[in-house]
Order: structure tokens, then C-alpha cells, then sequence
């Protein structure tokens, strides 16, 4: 098999986003640096090593990566006509772990399938399948979308399968996330104003009922208006979440440096990473997160609207709100302004099922964006580029 040669090397990048492929890499590294800060402590208790959680996590980034090189210059029919059968394993994984013995049961959600050495969350894949089946339809039924039997029965039907399913783990927050996949894929693919409305309507009242018929889920929102009131039970996590916010002050403590990871703060390297950040880096590292999370959106989005078919226009859309909405709900987390959910930040907290996905929608926006338009040029499915 011959080398490559260099036409043959620069045809192969051309139209590549490299500004997205770079904040990718970035955003791991910081993920890598920053669950080893984090989990030494536990690990080293816990697993009789420093390194496990790193070590673990690492392999996840050599074997995501590979993917999204994979994705980034293999063929779209990977992603573009596939959607039927990922939903199928999708669905298949969740009711695996659900009814088999092979559902590990953590905390009193069963939401992880153990498979030898290694553990998966099902639900990181079911946003994948749900995107790529979204996209898929609500582009080639665009013609009938705007009616109620063909634009919102079989899109929310397959929707509230899977939240089904979530919610028999339990796992509310896994639920409403793919609500909010739903409602803003069919926000941009066209359904009707009215059927979204009445949806969301109906949506907040089944969750208002969920959590009111729920005493664990009535004490966490509770707590989450005010956590201080029961600082050492139910708004213990997010007490000493701010509390790390408020150690690190502008620079931050210093790296490795952070005391709310000594069995203060719990899920310290993964979903509350971020405030480990804000206590080791301060508001600079912090910030400098935030700017790396702008860049990807804003790189992905840029891809989105550059596509001159309204399918792969809507599969980058929602490769952007998968990352996304995971970014922002985090963030929310962990600084107060959402109730606690076991949303991860991408590439950076630690688990492996969140970080191949995350770089599973990166490879689908890199492959993408070698065909984008350029800026400005006028798309044949109508706007501007």
C-alpha cells in the first residue's frame, strides 16, 4: 500500500476546520490535566493508585480520537444512513440494562452496562441515535412536517420510547435532555409553532408530577432554590460547589493545589469538574473554558449553516446541540443556576461513554466541513451560507 502523496494529502484536508479540530484537542488535554487533579486522591484510596482514573480516561481519548479521525475522513453513509439501525442499538443497549444482569446498579440507578473491564451509559449513544434518526426525517418529510400525524407523532413517539426507558432507570436528567434534543431539532426542521407549545406544556406538567410524586427529586430542587437551608444532606454538592468557586478567587488556588477534592466535594472528577477548575485555576481557568466551549459551538454551528442539503445541515446542528446543551447544563450545575443533574461536561469530565461521544460529534462536523460552502456563497436549499 503506497503512501499518500502530498496533492493527494492536501485534497484529503482540504476544507477541514482546523480552528475546530485544535479547540477539540484542547479541550481534551485540559479534561486529561484536570481528571488527574481531581481523582488522584480517591484513586489512590480507592484503587490502591493514582493513576486510574487518568489512565482510564486517556485510553477513552486514544480510542475517541481514532474515531473521529475515523469519521472525520471516512464515508457520510456512516452517519447519514445508519440512523434506523442505531436507533435499534440504542434501544437494545438501554433495555440490556435495564432487565440483564449486566446493569450495574450505582446509587439506585441502574444506567451503566458493564461489558468485561469496562462500563457504558447507554444513554450517551441514544442522543447520538436520536440526532442522526431527527435529522433524518425531519428532512426528508419536510414536505409533510407541518402536520400533526407525520411531523410530530413518529419523531416524539420514538423520543418518549427512549425517555421511557431513562426514567425506568431513573435518570430524569437523561430524560429531559432529549427532550431538549427534540423540541430544538423540530424547532429548526419545521414543525409547527402550536405542536411545540402544546408538547412542552404537556412536558412540564409530566415533569412537575415526577417530581412532586418523587421525594428524592421534590429534595434536590429544593435544595437547589436554596442549598444552604440543608447544607449537609440534600444541598450538600452543590454547597460545596460554591464553595470552590469562592476559594479560587481570580487565579485560582493552583494546580493540584484544591482541598474541596479531599472527599469534600462529591463526583469531584466528573460532573462537578468544572468547579474543581474554578478552585485550582480561579476565574482566568474557568473563563479560559468557556471560551474553548464558544469556539466549538461556534466553529460547529459554522458547519451547520455552511451545508448545502438540509439533511447534513440538520446532523451538524445537532452534533452542535449535543455538545452543547451538555456544556451549558453543566455549567448550570454546578454554579446553581439549574437543579443537579448527571449531565458531564464534553471532553472534559471524566467517563468514557461522554467523551467517545463527544468525539464522535466532532468527527461528524470535521467530515462535514470539508464539504461546507464557503462563507457568504448562497446554498440551493435557500439562506445564506
Amino acid at each position: 500500500m503506497r503512501a499518500p502523496t502530498l496533492h493527494e494529502m492536501r485534497e484529503l484536508l482540504a476544507g477541514l476546520d482546523f480552528w475546530l479540530l485544535l479547540t477539540t484537542v484542547l479541550m481534551a488535554v485540559l479534561g486529561l490535566v484536570m481528571v488527574l487533579s481531581a481523582s488522584g486522591i480517591m484513586a489512590e484510596k480507592y484503587y490502591g493508585g493514582a493513576y486510574h482514573f487518568f489512565v482510564r480516561q486517556l485510553m477513552c481519548c486514544i480510542i475517541g480520537a481514532g474515531l473521529m479521525v475515523l469519521l472525520a475522513f471516512g464515508s457520510q453513509k456512516m452517519f447519514l444512513k445508519t440512523h434506523y439501525l442505531l436507533l435499534i442499538m440504542a434501544f437494545t443497549l438501554l433495555m440490556v440494562t435495564l432487565l440483564s444482569p449486566l446493569g450495574v446498579e450505582v446509587n439506585g440507578a441502574k444506567r451503566w452496562l458493564s461489558i468485561g473491564i469496562a462500563r457504558i451509559q447507554p444513554m450517551e449513544f441514544a442522543k447520538l441515535a436520536l440526532v442522526l434518526y431527527l435529522a433524518w426525517f425531519l428532512s426528508h418529510k419536510k414536505d409533510l412536517v407541518r402536520t400533526f400525524s407525520v411531523g410530530v407523532v413518529p419523531p416524539f413517539a420514538v423520543t418518549g420510547l427512549f425517555g421511557l426507558l431513562l426514567l425506568m432507570q431513573p435518570d430524569f436528567g437523561g430524560a429531559a435532555m432529549l427532550a431538549m434534543l427534540l423540541f430544538l431539532m423540530c424547532l429548526a426542521g419545521g414543525t409547527r409553532l402550536v405542536y411545540l407549545f402544546m408538547s412542552v406544556t404537556m412536558a412540564a406538567g409530566g415533569a412537575f408530577l415526577l417530581i412532586v410524586n418523587s421525594p428524592y427529586r421534590s429534595r434536590r430542587l429544593l435544595a437547589f432554590l436554596d442549598p444552604f437551608k440543608d447544607a449537609m444532606d440534600s444541598g450538600y454538592q452543590l454547597v460545596q460547589s460554591l464553595y470552590s468557586f469562592g476559594a479560587g478567587g481570580v487565579w485560582g488556588v493552583g494546580l493540584g493545589a484544591g482541598k474541596q477534592k479531599l472527599f469534600f466535594l462529591p463526583e469531584a472528577h466528573n460532573d462537578f469538574i468544572v468547579a474543581v477548575i474554578g478552585e485550582e485555576l480561579g476565574f482566568v481557568g474557568v473563563s479560559g473554558m468557556f471560551i474553548l466551549v464558544t469556539i466549538l459551538l461556534w466553529r460547529g454551528f459554522s458547519v451547520a449553516v455552511r451545508q448545502e442539503d438540509l439533511h447534513r445541515r440538520l446532523v451538524a446542528y445537532g452534533m452542535c446541540l449535543i455538545l452543547g446543551l451538555g456544556a451549558i447544563l453543566n455549567m448550570a450545575v454546578v454554579l446553581g443556576v439549574a437543579p443537579p443533574k448527571g449531565v458531564p461536561m464534553p471532553f472534559v469530565s471524566y467517563g468514557g461513554s461522554s467523551l467517545l461521544a463527544s468525539f464522535v460529534c466532532v468527527g461528524i462536523l470535521l467530515n462535514l466541513s470539508r464539504d461546507a460552502l464557503p462563507a457568504g456563497r448562497k446554498s440551493p436549499t435557500g439562506g445564506t451560507a
